[in-house]
């Protein structure tokens, strides 16, 4: 396990004991809209990556009926999901290491959770991602750019909400390689201001 991943794990843990307070902090109406515009309204299978306490992606998914299953590193998030979002299916596992058959989600989401990862370790994470979508299928995954950790490429450490925490990105352009690479097509790179922080969220789907 890369010698980040206990901290993550703990900070997690640390956050989740002030995750009632900060449950509407960020406002992802837009994002989830735009989101379920370009999927079908017949509901499907969604895999939420780094799903945390449930709210709001993989909670708005199964009001709309579709079926959800979560993946979180963190225990006591999990602890969370089950009791504000009950229906959903929760794996405690890191997401660079779980296991799925192919082509068994009509989407994958990576919500705040992939650049937490080391960036050398993203490559293998989107050819993983491709995989477990059908054709068609949409990834929708938030991105760090140099708006929010100041550098073109970043590899290190910042604090939010009072705790460490990993963060990493290469450019948008290397981004959209990496995707390209793994088998699939950017759609849309936006740069959003969410909760007081500026982040790129990207959607990419598989041909």
């Amino acid at each position: 396990m890369p010698e980040h991943q206990p901290d993550l794990r703990s900070a997690y843990d640390a956050l989740s004991v002030t995750y009632e307070a900060n449950r509407g902090q960020f406002d992802m109406t837009q994002v989830l809209d735009d989101l379920f515009a370009r999927l079908p309204s017949r509901g499907g299978a969604l895999l939420d990556l780094g799903c945390g306490a449930g709210e709001p992606v993989a909670e708005a998914f199964i009001r709309r009926g579709w079926d959800v299953t979560g993946v979180d590193v963190c225990g006591t998030m999990l602890d969370l999901a089950a009791r504000y979002v009950p229906a959903m299916r929760r794996v405690c596992a890191d997401m660079r290491e779980v296991a799925f058959r192919q082509g068994c989600f009509d989407a994958v989401t990576a919500i705040y959770s992939l650049f937490h990862l080391p960036s050398s370790e993203h490559p293998d994470l989107f050819a993983r991602v491709r995989d477990w979508l059908r054709p068609g299928g949409i990834f929708l995954f938030t991105y760090a750019t140099a708006d929010y950790t100041g550098a073109e490429t970043f590899d290190g450490w910042k604090t939010f909400m009072g705790q460490r925490l990993f963060y990493s990105h290469r450019t948008p352009a290397d981004l959209q390689a990496q995707l390209q690479a793994a088998g699939l097509v950017p759609e849309a790179l936006a740069a959003r201001d969410i909760g007081g922080e500026r982040f790129l969220w990207v959607t990419a789907s598989r041909p």
